[in-house]
């Protein structure tokens, strides 16, 4: 027996052979795991810059996001059913093209746009805590990615529930905006058609569908709960739910919220502001904007907690059945979390914080992210297209779904590149 106060004894070889992921999200924490993934910096942070690009047809840019994502969505939830394993997006690939090399190149994007992501979004927590505590930049946003490391090796229950914990209150942070600009504009449903362009207003319908990489952002993160699926109690029914129900919410509580900031702000103001969240439920509540800059805190780290959890997952997922070093699937005994990769992914996140602009880093993401949607749908149209066999009981989606998913990600993906050309 390896003595427990030895880490590296209780992740020997042989015990690491017999040791798996624990199974212990249900849907209710995988939807919260989801939302907390998607939800957070994204929406904190890029209802005013949506607003500069797009005037007032800024909620038109989240939805069309939306509708590239849902596509997508269906793409990832049948493929989760036929491949449940945690480095899925790899798994799908292989499946699809049976390359290793292309396999291992979707792998290291997933990880790449994780990290990227999680760096983008501790750069931005530390923005609002510099707010209330006046220390170096570069000192708290290295607390803050090693602190979330440490939850996320804590046990994947444990660093689930605090993740959704802080989801609960980063969302009611958002349905208290939403419903304090109902409130204090009872018109403002009535004004919501006024945020949809006239079908002849192609400016209009150009702005917003330079503005939908910029909101494609902000959905990030369903995605990665596939990165969990070994992790999840009766995946082949709570997966596809709960990849849906994370979408749908995200989708409702974007729009709103930035119908809302259009609506009741001046653009120009909104535009401008650097916390469009906090400047918005000042103006509507009168409370301190101390409120929403905690509850930005919490919703930005959280991002970083389940950012730093899917990196480590896919990296796991893909040592595990060896396209990576074997050492970086070993897991601990007791927390039965990898240790070694979720290290890996902490200070590869560390590095990209300390050193790369926040903006870089959200645009990459979204790129990185989209590149990999592609390949995931030609993957589910070639598989489909062979008729490969569905385990019985899995969601499955009819062949233009991938179809669909793949030609608006490569829209999208390409789209802004030839209009700013």
């Amino acid at each position: 027996m390896a003595n427990h106060n030895n880490i590296s004894g209780a992740q020997s070889a042989d015990a690491d052979a017999h040791t798996t992921l624990k199974r212990a999200i249900s849907l209710p924490l995988l939807v919260f795991y989801g939302l907390g993934v998607t939800i957070g910096a994204g929406i904190y942070v890029l209802v005013g810059a949506t607003a500069a690009q797009a005037g007032i047809y800024a909620p038109v840019s989240f939805l069309l996001a939306a509708v590239v994502m849902l596509f997508s969505a269906g793409s990832f939830s049948e493929l989760s059913g036929r491949y449940p394993q945690s480095a899925g997006e790899a798994a799908y690939v292989e499946a699809g093209f049976n390359l290793p090399s292309l396999t291992l190149v979707t792998g290291a994007l997933m990880i790449l746009a994780a990290i990227v992501s999680a760096s983008a979004i501790a750069v931005g927590c530390a923005g609002y805590v510099a707010t209330l505590v006046p220390l170096p930049l570069w000192s708290t946003i290295t607390i803050i990615i090693v602190f979330a490391g440490l939850l996320a090796v804590w046990g994947i229950l444990e660093s689930v529930s605090v993740a959704a914990v802080l989801t609960v209150v980063e969302v009611l942070g958002l349905v208290v905006v939403v419903v304090a600009g109902m409130w204090q504009y009872p018109d403002i449903i009535r004004e919501l058609p006024s945020v949809f362009p006239a079908f002849t207003d192609t400016p209009a319908f150009v702005a917003i569908g330079m503005t939908s990489l910029l909101a494609f952002f902000a959905f990030i993160g369903f995605d990665g709960m596939v990165n969990i699926i070994e992790e999840t109690e009766n995946p082949a029914r709570n997966m596809p739910l709960g990849i849906f129900i994370t979408l749908g919410i995200a989708t409702l509580l974007y729009f709103l919220v930035t119908a809302v900031a259009v609506l009741t702000l001046p653009l120009d103001e909104l535009g401008r502001s650097t916390a469009p969240i906090s400047l918005l439920f000042e103006r509507l509540t009168g409370i301190s904007p101390l409120v929403i800059t905690l509850i930005a805190i919490g919703a930005t780290f959280n991002g970083v907690i389940i950012q730093t959890i899917l990196a480590s997952r896919v990296i796991y997922g893909m040592a595990d059945v060896g396209r990576l070093p074997k050492v970086l699937a070993m897991l601990n005994l007791q927390t039965r979390t990898p240790l070694l990769a979720t290290a890996l992914v902490v200070g590869c996140t560390l590095v990209f914080a300390l050193f790369l602009p926040i903006n870089i880093l959200a645009e990459r993401t979204s790129q990185i992210v989209l590149a990999v949607f592609v390949l995931i749908n030609l993957s589910l149209l070639r598989i489909k297209w062979r008729r490969d066999p569905a385990p019985v009981g899995i969601f499955t989606v009819p062949k233009i779904v991938p179809v669909i998913g793949f030609l608006t990600c490569v829209i999208m993906l390409i789209g802004p590149l030839i209009f700013l050309n």
